[in-house]
């Protein structure tokens, strides 16, 4: 199978994943007035997908390395398909988290597994562009998922949301497995599970990549949550203006995606890692001071989206270079940072919101971006690039 289209497969489960995902952000104000809580409460749903997420990746990147990354993935996103099925039968809030935490383990596979399989095809030189364009799909979907994920919810319901991408699963799920066989997939019988995890941590240059991988999570992803809770209650739009106006993150996603690996091969990786959450902190800023002018909330909510692909596209392609044998326990191992982080980040801010202004959590994510920013001048080099290029 050509390399490209292996991408092309692996972006759309990745799109599917990435669109329900994120889909609780925009439609986090129709599932609060539905289920009768209040939205810092509702806001505990993107939580409960998202840790779910991040420590079930630990589980499945030993299981792709051992067992085959192809054969993990596709169970998985059948299984993601079912589960996010079941969302659209939640009739509280309790079962609802209880379906969004299931959905999330099982969507726990896609990033990591397929960003492995990416590092085990692509050399060192064309991962950056091949992670970028695999990131720039899936976020393709986080993207439209705003906009089909608040014109759903305004023409129909928050059920709708959920039934519709549990459909849309079953297609890469079939695509899978019709190309099952023409799929490369590395076995390492021998590789260990709990060791690979030690030795990354064990390791200066992998672990200071990982904090940054977690401080991203926190603060991006703990941002954009409660974007859509900010501009409903700022402005008073319906879901579909609400959805249309978040679509701007996950275009930049896909331009910054496009570009990250041109622009790595200029700058370096601890530049364009500086220029991602440089655009982060700038956006957070922009949405407090300026969220209030519909043109700059745009903008702000853009340069949110191209931080996060700047930032993230950089050091995934880092992390694939750690461990060649062990690749998936290393993808799965930002993955969990990342999401992990970001449920962390997103319970933090519902804990800030009943206390003080919702704008001022973009101030307050806004400076620990920029901290983000000071610490990872000091704690990522480029001397790993010139390492991976042996793996």
């Amino acid at each position: 199978m050509k390399k490209n289209s292996i991408v092309l497969l692996l972006g759309l489960a990745g799109f599917i994943v990435m669109a329900d995902n994120w889909v609780v952000s925009p439609i986090l104000p129709a599932i609060s007035q539905n289920l009768h809580v209040d939205i810092a409460r509702a806001g505990l749903l993107i939580t409960a997908y998202m840790i779910p997420f991040g420590f079930f990746q630990l589980v499945f990147g030993p299981l792709a390395d051992r067992f085959g990354k192809k054969q993990v993935i596709t169970f998985s996103v059948a299984m993601f398909a079912l589960s996010a099925g079941l969302c659209a039968l939640g009739y509280d809030i309790t079962s609802l988290a209880i379906f969004r935490a299931l959905t999330g383990m099982f969507a726990a596979s896609v990033m990591p597994i397929s960003l492995a399989l990416i590092g085990d095809v692509f050399p060192v030189n064309e991962r950056q562009g091949a992670i970028g364009a695999f990131m720039g799909i899936s976020f393709l979907g986080q993207g439209l998922s705003m906009a089909i994920g608040g014109t759903i919810a305004y023409f129909l319901n928050w059920r709708g949301v959920f039934f519709l991408y549990a459909i849309f699963a079953f297609v890469p799920t079939v695509l899978l497995i019709k190309n099952y066989k023409a799929l490369p997939s590395e076995k390492h019988p021998d590789s260990k599970i709990f060791a690979p995890y030690f030795k990354l941590l064990s390791t200066s240059k992998s672990l200071f990549t990982y904090i940054v991988v977690l401080l991203e999570g926190m603060f991006i992803v703990g941002s954009f949550s409660y974007a859509g809770a900010f501009i409903s209650k700022t402005y008073g739009f319906n879901y579909f203006y609400i959805g249309l106006i978040m679509t701007a993150f996950g275009i930049m996603t896909v331009i910054g995606g496009r570009l990250s690996g041109k622009i790595v091969k200029k700058t370096g990786a601890k530049k364009l890692v500086m220029i991602g959450l440089l655009s982060a902190s700038a956006a957070d800023m922009i949405l407090y001071l300026f969220g209030k002018q519909l043109v700059l909330l745009v903008i702000g909510i853009a340069l949110l989206g191209l931080g996060f692909i700047f930032t993230h596209s950089t050091l995934l392609m880092r992390a694939t270079g750690f461990a060649q044998k062990a690749r998936g326990v290393a993808m799965s191992l930002v993955a969990f940072c990342f999401m992990g982080g970001g449920g962390i980040g997103t319970a933090i801010g519902g804990k800030m919101i009943p206390i003080m202004a919702i704008d001022k959590l973009f101030l307050v994510y806004g400076v620990a971006l920029a901290v983000t920013l000071l610490l990872s001048m000091l704690l990522i080099n480029d001397h790993l690039e010139s390492k991976a290029k042996h793996n």
